[in-house]
């Protein structure tokens, strides 16, 4: 990822390798037979204005813009490092924002803006195990923003039989163009009546399990959660 890093601090090159990761990811969009499982968990939403936390976890980032309903304000929580630059500028040329923070840093103010964003009416999208890791494991922010936003959080993934697995911490998924691709929405998870590892378990879960169905129907092979950190 070093020669991203080094990108990201050009703001004309940044700007470049961004524009031609949107056409890229729009490339494969088009190219791709998808099938599309779920939709109506946040039609359902959309149509009555009413917001919601999309979550997917890292791995899963590239294909998730083009599935948005772009009528509706999406907001994503993107880390300060280089790479979490790359990737809301590329996701900009989808109409999506991008507040930066992270638990380690920004968190606090992060937060109390996508509080703010959703209880304007807008949508938040989070990568509940990023920027850092461990892959495939929620954190407790995402709890924390649905608890004090008062809106549910909809899970959501893709996989593509045509694909790259990169060696990154996140196992991240490169989608390769002309093949077949699915897109699966989760149910919404309410967390208003559980205690916060409950409901943390529950989007964990709920993702991980999305994940894994995407894969099998895909026949690609399994991505497994990361260890989990021990606690400090």
């Amino acid at each position: 990822m070093g020669l991203f890093k080094s990108f990201s601090r050009n703001p004309a090159l940044r700007g470049a390798v961004c524009g031609i990761g949107a056409m890229y990811i729009r490339f494969v969009h088009t190219t791709t037979r998808w099938r599309e499982e779920g939709r109506d968990a946040p039609e359902r939403f959309w149509a009555e204005g009413r917001p919601f936390i999309l979550a997917f976890w890292h791995g899963r980032l590239l294909m998730m813009a083009p599935f948005w309903n772009k009528k509706a304000k999406m907001n994503m929580l993107s880390s300060h490092h280089p790479d979490g630059r790359l990737i809301s500028d590329t996701v900009a040329h989808f109409g999506v924002g991008t507040v930066y923070g992270s638990s380690s840093k920004g968190g606090g103010a992060a937060l109390r803006q996508m509080v703010r964003v959703l209880k304007g009416g807008e949508y938040a999208g989070i990568t509940p195990d990023g920027p850092r890791g461990p892959r495939m494991h929620a954190s407790n922010g995402i709890v924390a923003l649905a608890r004090l936003a008062g809106v549910p959080v909809i899970p959501a993934t893709f996989a593509t039989e045509n694909a790259k697995t990169l060696k990154s911490w996140d196992r991240f998924q490169v989608a390769l163009p002309f093949g077949r691709g699915i897109y699966i929405w989760g149910e919404a998870i309410d967390i208003s009546d559980m205690d916060e590892e409950t409901a943390r378990a529950k989007i964990e879960n709920s993702l991980n399990e999305l994940t894994a169905l995407a894969d099998r129907t895909m026949n690609r092979p399994a991505i497994k959660p990361a260890a989990a950190k021990e606690p400090s």
